[in-house]
């Protein structure tokens, strides 16, 4: 099972977006996604608020961050 983090908030059209990809994915591989909304954090607006939304795998460094589409959600996934 692969764990993400999926960095997302409230009327982001975008994020909107990203999670039918996120849920598209979901139907075809098993992923344990936690939804965390920036605004409940400072810091968290500081580091993704241009940034959104953003899918983080807790194994690696690195973040995806939009735009991305689902062939590179896939890839950053390590799925292809």
């Amino acid at each position: 099972m692969i764990v993400l983090y999926f960095y997302t908030t409230a009327g982001c059209h975008l994020c909107e977006q990203a999670e039918v990809l996120l849920n598209e994915l979901a139907s075809h591989v098993q992923l344990d996604i936690t939804i965390v909304d920036i605004a409940t954090d400072e810091k968290l607006i500081e580091q993704y608020g241009v940034r959104i939304p953003v899918v983080k795998r807790l194994d690696v460094p690195d973040d995806l961050g939009w735009p991305f589409d689902y062939g590179q959600l896939k890839a950053y996934l390590s799925l292809n």
